[in-house]
This record gives C-alpha cells, sequence and structure tokens, in this order.
C-alpha cells in the first residue's frame, strides 16, 4: 500500500476573468520510504499540487489517502492529527522563518504544539535536532537574520521533522541556496530519509537536482500530469514532447555531445477556463485533431506512463 495516494485531485480558484484549474484531475501514488520529484515550469502547479495534499488548501474535488486513510474532508482534531503526520519545507528559508523567534524557539514551537512533551522533553529534542539537521549550539539563541541561507534551511528541516512525519513535500527547497549549499542540503535530506523511512515530494524545477535526490517525476504542465516514471527511465527515454523540451534545457559540459535544444513554439494555453484536450498542443510539433480531445495517462512500459495520443508517431 502506498504511503500517499492521490485521486482525481482538483484544485480551482475563482478569479476575474473566470476558474484557474491549478491543479485538474491529478493521480499518484508516493512510496513508504521514496521521493517523487514533480518538475515542469513556474506556474504549472506543483506547488498548490503539494500544498493540497498536505491540506493547507482544501481540495476542490478528488481523493487524498494517508497510508490508507481518506483525509480528504477531514477537519478539526482529525486535521490537526493529519497534519502532524504530514510536514513540508518552504521555498524561501528566510521568510518562512519567524523574525522574532531564536533558532531553538523555532524548533521548539512544533513540539510545544503537539502537546506530547514535558518542558523537560521539548529542549532536550530541540538540541538533539539541531544536532541532527547540523547546527551548532552555539547559534542556539541566534534569530534568522544573523544566519546564512543554508543554516536557516536547516531550520526549516528540523521544524518540519520535529514531530517525526511519514511525509514531507519539499517546495523547492534548495533553489534559494548556492550550488555547494545545495548540495549540502539535499545529501542531508538524502539521510534522513534513510534514517527515518520518510517519504518526499520534491517540488522543483531543476532537473539537475531532481535528478540527483528522486527515485520517481512526475512532468506537470499547466495542472496536469503528462508524463511519470522512475527517475531513470524518465532520463533515459522521455517521451512526451515536452519532457523532451524540458530535459533538452539541462546544460552539458560534455563537448563531444553538443546540445540540441528543442524550440517550443506558439502560445501557451490559458490555465482559466482551459478547454478539453491536450493543453500542450499549441505548442506541440506533433499535434493532431486528436488532441482536441480529452488525453489520459496511459502505461506504455513498466510503471511508465504518458498522456499523448499521438506518442507512437513521436
Amino acid at each position: 500500500m502506498a504511503l500517499i495516494e492521490v485521486e482525481h485531485l482538483k484544485k480551482y480558484f475563482n478569479v476575474a476573468s473566470g476558474t484557474n484549474h491549478a491543479v485538474d484531475d491529478i493521480t499518484m501514488k508516493i512510496e513508504k520510504g521514496r521521493t517523487m520529484g514533480v518538475v515542469g515550469e513556474s506556474g504549472c502547479g506543483k506547488s498548490t499540487l503539494g500544498r493540497t495534499i498536505i491540506r493547507l488548501q482544501d481540495p476542490t474535488d478528488g481523493v487524498i489517502r494517508l497510508n490508507g486513510e481518506d483525509i480528504t474532508n477531514v477537519s478539526g482534531r482529525k486535521l490537526r492529527e493529519v497534519r502532524e503526520r504530514m510536514s513540508i519545507i518552504f521555498q524561501d528559508p528566510y521568510s518562512s522563518l519567524n523574525p522574532r523567534m531564536t533558532v531553538e524557539q523555532t524548533i521548539r514551537e512544533p513540539l510545544m504544539e503537539s502537546r506530547r512533551y514535558n518542558r523537560k522533553e521539548v529542549e532536550e529534542k530541540a538540541r538533539e535536532l539541531m544536532d541532527l539537521v547540523g547546527i551548532e549550539k552555539r547559534l542556539r539563541l541566534a534569530y534568522p537574520h544573523e544566519l546564512d541561507g543554508g543554516r536557516r534551511q536547516r531550520v526549516g528541516i528540523a521544524r518540519a521533522i520535529a514531530l517525526q512525519p511519514d511525509f514531507i513535500m519539499c517546495d523547492e527547497p534548495v533553489s534559494a541556496l548556492d550550488v555547494s549549499i545545495q548540495a549540502q542540503v539535499l545529501n542531508l535530506l538524502m539521510d534522513l530519509q534513510q534514517d527515518f523511512g520518510l517519504a518526499y515530494m520534491f517540488v522543483t524545477h531543476d532537473l539537475s537536482v531532481v535528478r540527483h535526490i528522486a527515485d520517481d517525476i512526475s512532468v506537470m504542465y499547466l495542472g496536469q500530469l503528462v508524463e511519470t516514471a522512475p527517475a531513470k527511465e524518465l532520463f533515459k527515454q522521455p517521451l512526451h514532447p515536452y519532457t523532451k523540451a524540458l530535459l533538452s534545457a539541462i546544460p552539458s559540459i560534455d563537448i563531444s555531445k553538443p546540445m540540441q535544444r528543442v524550440q517550443l513554439k506558439g502560445e501557451i494555453t490559458s490555465a482559466i477556463n482551459p478547454k478539453p484536450g491536450c493543453r500542450f498542443a499549441p505548442r506541440c510539433p506533433y499535434a493532431t485533431e486528436a488532441c482536441s480531445q480529452p488525453q489520459t495517462l496511459t502505461e506504455v512500459a513498466p510503471n511508465h506512463f504518458v498522456s499523448c495520443c499521438n506518442i507512437q508517431k513521436i
């Protein structure tokens, strides 16, 4: 049984010009101890998908299951219990921290709110978490503005794992960091996953990062999944035209194999009141009349699903 199961999940927002289909009919599974990377260009709905799964936002329709339990419409005390089993690491390690709270206070806050521990246990647990994520004891009374980006993100990670969750939504957790610091934070996340059996949903637009950390990858385009596969399979044999375009944009240092960029042309479809059919069709060189019909994810190889009616022609 998968730890996270999402079936036909939708999240719509009402705007002045209509309804924004930010997440539209998404089905996916995330196994315990594995990382699902979710990639796509800015505005495709990656972060909204993750925030809806962990119930920071209420879904418009669909089903969300946590370890087999339907949590789609839970509320009150039950929602509080569910949120203790799921957590989030935010993109910006500065704005996600309270500037008036020290490092120790920030890490202690979820422990105190859970009411699982007495005062002494909270202090001990907070110091253990600081050691676990690599924050020096001398920084326990430091404020966010006194820390660099890497240390701030470590504080955010410590806060996220404080209540020993099963699932963590990582919302582009390294995009605001320098490259060398990115590697340190990614290695920390992988170590924590190995030690505690955590499941991650890793949202990013950086394909080189997701290749390093993800077991499986889902590609999103304007609120919908267009391809999902094991990470190695996706990089070895991408099938959807949009996935191929994304992978072609990865910089290469191999001078014997020059980059062959796939240049996408055409207008980007609006996610507001979209028409039925493939939303990538206006930019797809393989588009046909059939693309105006609703598309579904189809398994074309073991655990490799693609939403494209012209897959045989590509």
